[in-house]
């Protein structure tokens, strides 16, 4: 079991409502308004509630939507996949980047991530109610700011045109707002990581495992700037303070110089258990069997990671794998890409490896994620095998941030690209911008980042890499038509706006070009 502070806190806070004590005590809506936000452990309880988020993978009665899985089949490393074409449907929209305003999946990203922000404004607001040390609150303060920037980044990458909402709404009159331009909304996302940084500890204890370091958000204001810079060729601006080039690549170097971080010395580790908030994890998202969990209807309450379960090979009577539902099969280019890379065998799993029987899913590659799958090593020991998939996610690596900050021109450059590979024993190659970027396709292969790096190179590269006609890898079953994607530039790349969010703010919302 992870020994995880906010995991343990979660599950105590859960499985309390089964006692008679708790039954006695009075209603939790009346103590939201009238006696909730008082005490320190009340604090805390608030800021699991927002960390909790994090780990949403589903909405109940929309859609399951694992970041990891969708952001890679929107990108060029993966296909839609699932048992059949209408097992896949929501995800094939994706794919082919054909989705509907109706897309229960881009509806459930939407609803996920304004959860996260308005539980995160709601504690920004009580905390000056709370009757705590102000050491305590100060740092709760610069947890939120880091989960509102997480949560926006998230949320303006997939749909650029969103509101930006710094507190909570004071009533239904307030309830149709308007959309914000995307400087506005990355400026508040710069200001809140600026901020933050400043006060967030260095380091954790293990008992706290899963809070937010310095270091974390250093490194998620480094992704911040370039995508930003990428799409838009414009600096941030954090509350008055200026964010360029120079200014992201300080606090990369800070991070890479003071932190303690270090790349792990085996790379085919980094996503086994012994790989979990190791030295080369920046910023993770815990995953768990605590509590262990059997409820389909309410899938988000567990904390497993569905996007393991989602890309895990069908197989049955395996020693090894254990019954995945196949979305997200990997693509032959990424595999032609890695043919002759040592990280191949540790990112791509091939069906020839698989022990027991095999049952070839929707747009059949033969390749599957080895980086978030059905394997042995993250088996729960109780509930619902599906629900509760112990693989964490890691959201910065420390190989990521040496990449950025090569990317970004650090005079030390070819020394952080040097590190990345000797530690998979490749030699050293030239730090040109285009090495450091092709490098990060290797690095950081079906991790969930590439369809963003793909973006920030401008609509005309993504358009050459993501679409394909007529490629097809030797161990593919199905119509070529299957396999076929185009992209789709009209959308620049951007999911659509959901019907229902637009049809609930009474056309408030205005719908994003090319849907």
């Amino acid at each position: 079991m992870k020994k995880n502070y906010f995991l343990i806190l979660l599950t105590t806070i859960i499985f309390s409502s089964c006692s008679e004590e708790f039954l006695d005590r009075p209603p939790l809506d009346q103590q939201l308004s009238s006696t909730f936000y008082q005490t320190e452990e009340h604090a805390i309880q608030a800021l699991v509630a927002v960390y909790d988020v994090l780990g949403y993978q589903s909405t109940p009665g929309i859609s399951w939507c694992p970041f990891i899985t969708i952001s890679d089949i929107l990108s060029d490393h993966s296909f839609a996949g699932g048992a059949d074409a209408n097992d896949g449907f929501n995800q094939e929209e994706l794919n082919n980047f054909r989705a509907q305003t109706t897309n229960v999946i881009v509806r459930a990203f939407w609803s996920k991530n304004y959860t996260g922000i308005f539980r995160a404004n709601l504690l920004l607001e009580k905390l000056a109610e709370i009757d705590a040390p102000e050491d305590v609150k100060a740092r709760i303060e610069a947890e939120c700011k880091f989960l509102r920037a997480h949560f926006y980044f998230e949320q303006v990458r997939f749909f650029e045109n969103i509101p930006l909402l710094t507190q909570t709404l004071g009533g239904p009159s307030e309830y149709n707002q308007s959309q914000n331009t995307p400087k506005e909304v990355y400026d508040q996302i710069a200001k809140d990581l600026v901020e933050a940084i400043d006060v967030l500890p260095q380091q954790v204890s293990p008992s706290e495992l899963g809070r937010i370091t310095k270091w974390a958000a250093e490194g998620l204001l480094g992704r911040v700037y370039l995508f930003y810079k990428g799409v838009y060729n414009d600096e941030l601006d954090a509350g008055g303070t200026r964010v360029d080039r120079t200014v992201a690549l300080s606090y990369l170097e800070d991070l890479i110089q003071n932190s303690g971080h270090e790349l792990m010395e085996d790379y085919s580790q980094i996503f086994q258990p012994v790989g979990e908030f190791s030295s080369e994890s920046v910023f993770e998202i815990t995953h768990g069997e605590t509590p262990a969990w059997w409820d389909w209807g309410y899938v988000r309450g567990g904390e497993g990671n569905l996007a393991a379960q989602m890309q895990g090979p069908r197989v049955t009577g395996s020693d090894n794998w254990d019954r995945g539902w196949s979305y997200a099969p990997v693509n032959h280019s990424l595999f032609l890409a890695m043919e002759n890379d040592p990280r191949l065998s540790s990112t791509i799993l091939m069906e020839e490896e698989l022990d027991g029987t095999l049952v070839k899913g929707y747009q059949h590659t033969g390749y599957y994620s080895k980086k978030y799958s059905s394997d042995a090593a993250h088996w729960s020991t109780n509930g619902q095998f599906e629900l509760n998939r112990t693989c964490n996610q890691r959201v910065i690596r420390f190989s990521d941030v040496l990449l950025m900050a090569a990317e970004l021109g650090s005079p030390n450059a070819q020394d952080y690209l040097d590190r990345v590979r000797a530690r998979v024993g490749l030699p050293s190659i030239p730090a040109t911008e285009e090495n450091i970027y092709n490098e990060r396709q290797l690095e950081l292969a079906l991790e969930g980042h590439r369809y963003f790096d793909v973006l920030r190179k401008g609509l005309d590269f993504a358009s050459q890499t993501i679409s394909q006609s007529g490629v097809r890898g030797p161990k593919y079953v199905g119509d070529q038509l299957l396999f076929d994607v185009q992209f789709n530039a009209a959308t620049k790349g951007f999911l659509p706006i959901p019907q229902a969010e637009i049809d609930l703010s009474a056309g408030t919302l205005v719908q994003n070009a090319g849907y």
